[in-house]
């Protein structure tokens, strides 16, 4: 079942037989546990692709007439596994949705440095380093880079339909990285049935930080949960497959 921050904490503390709290905010040891669980917590975020934090999301617009081909990533985004991009070539036509490769940088500059930018059709554009960059401005995007793990770079875009690139007009997969709360009714984002992990991970912490000593049942406890975790199939993992686009790391 879910449990609350302080759920976890008077759990914890109970457990080493510390004083009884109804607030993470009464004393310094149960704050201290508090701040356990979350490191605990956010350590287990970054142990794997968690699939409840997978999203289908659009991307933000940079909507700077100066940078056409730029698109942003959504806050907090910690992973990028696919990006397509809306490929109608005239106002009034369908959408239509297509995949947009991922190429790694240098990659990315030997393919469009190829471009002959006496072509009325290439454009020369400066990143936001000043870098010069060739796009087209007469098709929509076919690949996509980034230079900073924050910004989108793409390759063209159709200047007959729009200034720049639009959020709107794309779609993408990505990971996003959760937030925390240091209140007593927060409920971390996790599955209902990997709570018992977190509890017995942070506990085995809070043994050895707070007491100074291990504790074997806590020590057990996790190792059984961690070993439990890395066999748990998901509920959706294998029903939907998507194409690769071009998976790509993001932070």
């Amino acid at each position: 079942m879910n449990m609350t921050l302080l759920d976890i904490v008077q759990k914890i503390l109970n457990d080493m037989n510390s004083d009884y709290v109804n607030s993470i905010n009464d004393t310094e040891e149960s704050l201290q546990v508090a701040s356990i669980v979350e490191d605990t917590y956010y350590e287990m975020m970054n142990r794997r692709d968690w699939p409840h934090l997978k999203k289908l999301v659009g991307l933000e617009s940079f909507n700077d007439n100066s940078y056409p081909t730029y698109l942003l990533l959504p806050k907090g985004t910690k992973k990028v596994e696919w990006v397509t991009y809306n490929q109608k070539k005239e106002h009034g036509a369908d959408d239509y949705f297509a995949p947009v490769k991922y190429l790694h940088p240098d990659e990315f500059i030997q393919y469009t440095n190829g471009r002959n930018s006496s072509n009325q059709n290439v454009l020369v554009v400066r990143n936001t380093e000043n870098v010069p960059l060739k796009i087209f401005n007469d098709c929509p995007p076919k690949y996509w880079t980034s230079f900073d793990d924050t910004k989108l770079f793409f390759d063209s875009y159709m200047s007959t339909i729009e200034d720049t690139l639009q959020g709107v007009n794309a779609q993408a997969e990505v990971y996003i990285f959760p937030s925390w709360e240091m209140r007593d009714d927060f409920v971390p984002n996790l599955p209902m049935n990997v709570f018992p992990a977190l509890l017995a991970e942070a506990k085995s912490s809070c043994f050895y930080t707070i007491k100074e000593s291990a504790n074997e049942k806590a020590e057990q406890q996790s190792s059984r949960q961690q070993k439990w975790l890395s066999f748990q199939g998901w509920r959706t993992h294998g029903g939907i497959r998507y194409p690769n686009y071009g998976r790509r790391s993001v932070k």
